[in-house]
C-alpha cells in the first residue's frame, strides 16, 4: 500500500476564496487524493489558512479590526467555501495556533544553533509619517526586473521573481501613500548559499517533475542563491525566539510551510493518537506532494527543503511539487485588489459546487495559463454533462423502466459489438488511471467524456426501441452494456464529481462502498431505482446575470489606473450618452443583486437591468437623474430585455455611485 502525504498551499486568511485559488492548488489535490483512496492508498490531505504576515495586518488595519478577528472570520468563510466544493481535507488548520507557534520557533532555533541563521544589519524602508519600519508587503512600487507597476516588496506577480524590498522603483507606503525612507535595522537571515550544493544534488533526483517547476527553479539556482531575511517588523506573527530580537516576528514565508507539519500534528491529536503524524513526516517511504500555484514554487522547491534538510528530526523532503499555472477570467487576470474575481461563496449562491469542479478540471491550468468564461461554463454543463453523460443515463434508465420494469440481467454471451465496447472501455480506464497518477486531470476528463460518448453511439447504433419489438434479448443486452459502462463511469468520475456519481450509483441501486478495481467485474443484474435528473441545464439568463455581476463588482484601482486601448474620435462619436430620469425601480426575482429600472427621456421610456441592488434600494432611485449609454445593443438578463446601460463609478473605499448631474438637467439631454 502506497503511503502519501498531500498538502495544498496555505491560503491567506485576509479575504474570501476565489476560483483561481481552487484551480491552482486545491481541486487538483482533492482529485488526486480521491483517486488514491479509490485504489486503496494510505493517504492524508493537509492544509489550512496562512494567518500571519503583512497581507493580514494590512486588511485588518483597513477594516478597523484586530488581526485575530480578521483571520477567525476568513478561516470560517474559506472552510465553508471548500465544503461547498466538496474539497475534503483530512485536516484544515491555521497558523495562529499555539502548536504552530511552538513548532515554528523550534525550526528557527535548530537552524540558528547550526549557524544557518545569522543576524545582520541591513537596510529597510521606514515611513516617517507612520513612524514604523515597513514589512515588505507594506511597500509597493515598480519591479526592478520587469518594471511592472504594483510589484510588492517581496515578490513581483508579473515576472515571479523575489524582490529585495529596497530595490523597488518609486516605492510607496501602503498605509499612507507617502514615499518611505531607507534606514538601518537588524534582522535575521537564512544563509541559503550554504544549501546550494545540497539542493542541486536533491533536485537532480527530480527528473519526473513538471517542466514548468524544474525550469523555474533551476533558473533561480543558476542565478545564484542569496541570503534571505526571515524576520519582519510587524505586530502580528510568531515572535522570534531570541532574547535580543525585540518585537521582531518570523517572516510568514519561513513559518507558513511549517503549517503543513503543525496541521498534521493537530490532526493526530484530534484523533486521539498524538504520535500518528510521525508515521507520515518521518517515514522515508512516504511521498510528500505539495500542490501549489506557480508563484509559490521558489518557497516550496528551495527554501522549504533547505529548512527541512537541517532539522534534527528525520523529516521527509518533497517528493513532487505539481505546481499549476494561473487561471484567468474572461481573458483578464484575477485581481483581488480590484475585486475582479469569481468568489466561491458568491458562486455557491447560484450553482452547484460540483459543476465548478468539472469545469475547472476540464480546463485545468496544468502547463499554461487557462481562461474561465461564463459561456464556456454553460457549454460544459449543458453540452457535456447534461447532453452527453446525463442523456446517456436518462435514456438507459427510462427505457429499462418502461420495458423491463427496471431489472436488466447479464446476457449469457455478449455480441461482438458489446464485447468490443466494454473491452475498449477498460483500455481507456487504464489511461485515465495513468492520468490521475501523473496530475493530468484535463486529459482524464476528456477520456471519461469519451466513454459516455461511446455509450450514446452504441445505444443509437443498436436502436433498442426497434429491437424491443422483435428481439427483446438484443434490447436487454444493449441496456446491460450501457449500464455496465455507466457503472464504470461512476468510479472513474468520482474524483471529479463525487456527489453526482453517488447520485448516479443510487439510481442504479449500487453500493456506495466501491474501489477502483470494482469496474472490471460484470455484475449479474442491474436494478434501476427512482430516476431523477442528474444535471440541470444553465440558462442564458443565468449566464448573463453572472457576467453583469462580474463586470459590476470590479473596482477601479487607485494607482496606477489600468487604461483601456485608445479609441479614435470617430469611435467616441458613435456613443450616445444622455441624461435620463428613473421613474420606476424594483428587485429582479431570484436575484439578490439586480434591479429592474424604468427610465424616462422626454416622451420615451426604456427598461434597464442593472447590478446595483447591493448599493441602492429601489425607493432611493425614484426621480434620480443619471447618465446612460443609449445605443448599447439590447440583451436579455433573467428574461428581461435591458435596453442600454446606466453608468456608475466604483471605488474600493466608498463602493458604487451612480453618475448624476450637479444641477437639474432636462431628461433626454445629450452628453458630448
Amino acid at each position: 500500500m502506497e503511503k502519501i502525504l498531500v498538502t495544498s498551499a496555505l491560503i491567506y486568511a485576509n479575504g474570501p476564496l476565489h476560483i483561481g485559488h481552487v484551480a491552482g492548488a486545491y481541486l487538483p489535490a482533492d482529485i488526486f487524493v480521491r483517486f488514491h483512496k479509490l485504489i486503496g492508498s494510505d493517504i492524508i490531505f493537509i492544509s489550512g489558512t496562512d494567518e500571519h504576515g503583512a497581507p493580514v495586518s494590512i486588511r485588518a488595519e483597513k477594516e478597523g479590526i484586530t488581526s485575530r478577528q480578521l483571520v477567525d472570520h476568513y478561516h470560517a468563510q474559506i472552510e465553508k467555501s471548500f465544503q461547498g466544493l466538496k474539497i475534503d481535507f483530512t485536516n484544515f488548520s491555521g497558523t495562529a495556533r499555539p502548536v504552530h507557534h511552538k513548532i515554528s520557533q523550534n525550526f528557527f532555533l535548530q537552524l540558528f544553533d547550526k549557524g544557518y541563521i545569522i543576524p545582520k544589519i541591513g537596510q529597510q524602508f521606514y515611513c516617517e509619517h507612520d513612524k514604523r519600519f515597513l514589512a515588505d508587503r507594506y511597500v509597493e512600487g515598480e519591479c526592478p526586473f520587469c518594471h511592472a507597476a504594483g510589484a510588492r516588496g517581496d515578490q513581483c506577480d508579473n515576472c515571479g521573481k523575489l524582490i529585495d524590498t529596497i530595490t523597488l522603483i518609486d516605492p510607496s507606503c501602503k498605509i499612507c501613500g507617502n514615499t518611505p525612507q531607507i534606514k538601518e535595522t537588524k534582522h535575521w537571515y537564512l544563509e541559503l548559499p550554504k544549501f546550494e550544493s545540497m539542493l542541486r544534488d536533491w533536485l537532480m533526483t527530480k527528473s519526473h517533475w513538471k517542466d514548468n517547476v524544474i525550469n523555474f527553479i533551476m533558473g533561480w539556482l543558476n542565478e545564484g542563491l542569496i541570503e534571505r531575511a526571515i524576520t519582519r517588523d510587524i505586530n502580528w506573527g510568531i515572535p522570534v525566539p531570541l532574547a535580543d530580537a525585540g518585537d521582531k516576528v518570523l517572516y510568514v514565508w519561513f513559518e507558513a510551510p511549517i503549517g503543513y507539519i503543525s496541521s498534521t500534528v493537530e490532526w493526530a491529536e484530534n484523533i486521539g493518537n498524538p504520535e500518528r503524524w510521525k508515521d507520515y513526516w518521518f517515514d522515508k517511504e512516504c511521498r510528500l506532494i505539495h500542490f501549489i500555484g506557480k508563484d509559490n514554487i521558489p518557497f516550496h522547491a528551495l527554501i522549504w527543503p533547505a529548512m527541512l534538510m537541517e532539522q534534527s528530526e528525520p523529516y521527509i523532503l518533497p517528493g513532487d511539487i505539481p505546481a499549476n499555472e494561473y487561471l484567468n477570467i474572461e481573458g483578464s487576470k484575477v485581481s483581488t485588489s480590484r475585486n475582479y474575481a469569481i468568489w466561491v461563496d458568491e458562486y455557491l449562491k447560484y450553482f452547484d459546487g460540483e459543476l465548478l469542479r468539472y469545469v475547472l478540471a476540464a480546463n485545468a491550468p496544468e502547463s499554461k495559463d487557462s481562461d474561465f468564461t461564463w459561456s464556456d461554463f454553460q457549454v460544459k454543463v449543458n453540452s457535456e454533462l447534461a447532453n452527453i453523460l446525463g442523456n446517456l443515463a436518462n435514456r438507459v434508465f427510462t427505457f429499462s423502466k418502461k420495458f423491463f420494469d427496471g431489472k436488466i440481467s447479464r446476457p449469457l454471451e455478449l455480441s461482438e459489438s458489446s464485447d468490443s465496447l466494454l473491452s475498449n472501455s477498460l483500455e481507456i480506464i487504464s489511461v485515465i488511471e495513468s492520468c490521475y497518477r501523473n496530475f493530468r486531470v484535463r486529459k482524464a476528463v476528456n477520456l471519461i467524456l469519451d466513454l459516455a460518448r461511446s455509450g450514446n453511439r452504441y445505444f443509437d447504433e443498436r436502436a433498442p426501441w426497434h429491437a424491443v419489438k422483435t428481439d427483446i434479448a438484443n434490447a436487454e443486452e444493449t441496456l446491460y452494456v450501457c449500464l455496465e459502462l455507466l457503472k464504470k463511469i461512476t468510479v472513474v468520475m468520482t474524483p471529479i464529481l463525487p456527489g453526482k456519481m453517488l447520485q448516479l450509483r443510487s439510481m442504479m441501486m449500487l453500493s456506495e462502498n466501491y474501489q477502483w478495481d470494482s469496474q472490471e467485474e460484470l455484475i449479474p443484474e442491474f436494478h434501476i431505482g427512482e430516476i431523477e435528473p442528474l444535471f440541470i441545464k444553465i440558462t442564458d439568463e443565468q449566464i448573463e446575470e453572472q457576467r453583469i455581476l462580474l463586470e459590476g463588482s470590479a473596482e477601479t484601482e487607485t494607482a496606477p489606473p489600468v487604461h483601456k486601448p485608445e479609441i479614435s474620435y470617430e469611435e467616441f462619436q458613435k456613443m450616445e450618452l444622455r441624461i435620463v430620469k428613473i421613474i420606476k425601480a424594483e428587485n429582479v426575482k431570484k436575484s439578490g443583486k439586480l434591479l429592474q429600472l424604468e427610465i424616462q427621456l422626454g416622451s420615451e421610456t426604456r427598461t434597464i437591468v442593472s447590478g446595483i441592488a447591493e448599493y441602492y434600494k429601489p425607493e432611493e432611485l425614484i426621480n434620480k437623474k443619471v447618465l446612460m449609454l443609449m445605443n448599447l445593443k439590447p440583451r436579455k438578463i433573467m428574461g428581461i430585455e435591458s435596453q442600454g446601460m446606466i453608468l456608475a463609478a466604483v471605488d474600493s473605499e466608498t463602493g458604487l455611485s451612480l453618475l448624476q448631474t450637479f444641477r437639474d438637467m432636462p431628461d433626454g439631454t445629450e452628453v458630448s
